[in-house]
């Protein structure tokens, strides 16, 4: 079968084809990934959030769970962009050309898609360095050899503090993979 064959029974470009692989490729990976990290990140918060309301919760931390809240919820976001890129791929697989999306709009919605992540991802950060310098206060204000009967222990760094920490952690690194799966996605289809 020559070239020209080939072309006749399969309409859809080269350049639609490549796009289609990389979009559906980029976007279950950064799909799977920040799905697995979101929930970890979710359920770890919410642990740490009821044990935080206690009477053993760390002043103060307030202010980077709110910010880590925040995080998680464009993770969200960031979830639902992963999701129309791999849309975006299947359309234009279709033979029909007139549902392709046009090569703009999937810039622009894969740069609305990276500006969310990079904005969960700072925020994620903000928060991650508030809880982790107010873990460490408490840490460096108990005098070394005190023991737990012999003072408050709520002076002490508690397991739930770094519960949140790590959960932050988390949403980090899942905002990041979407950042990474956006500008791998730009640069490739950009060439």
């Amino acid at each position: 079968m020559n070239r020209r064959n080939t072309e006749l029974a399969n309409p859809i470009p080269q350049a639609a084809l490549r796009a289609s692989v990389d979009l559906t490729t980029w976007g279950n990976i950064g799909f799977w990934v920040q799905i697995v990290l979101g929930a970890f990140s979710v359920v770890t918060f919410l642990f740490a959030g009821f044990s935080l309301s206690g009477p053993n919760r760390t002043t103060g931390i307030e202010a980077g769970i709110l910010s880590a809240f925040i995080s998680i919820v464009l993770l969200g976001f960031g979830i639902f962009f992963s999701t129309r890129y791999r849309r975006l791929g299947r359309n234009l697989k279709d033979s029909e050309a007139t549902k392709h999306p046009r090569r703009a709009d999937i810039l622009k919605l894969i740069r609305i898609g990276l500006i969310i992540n990079l904005v969960g991802m700072g925020t994620a950060i903000i928060g991650g360095a508030a809880m982790s310098g107010i873990v460490l206060g408490k840490a460096l204000s108990v005098p070394p050899g005190t023991f737990a009967s012999a003072a408050d222990p709520n002076r002490f760094v508690q397991s739930t503090d770094l519960l949140a920490i790590q959960a932050n952690i988390n949403t980090i690194i899942a905002h990041f993979t979407g950042l990474l799966s956006s500008l791998w996605l730009l640069d490739r289809l950009n060439k």
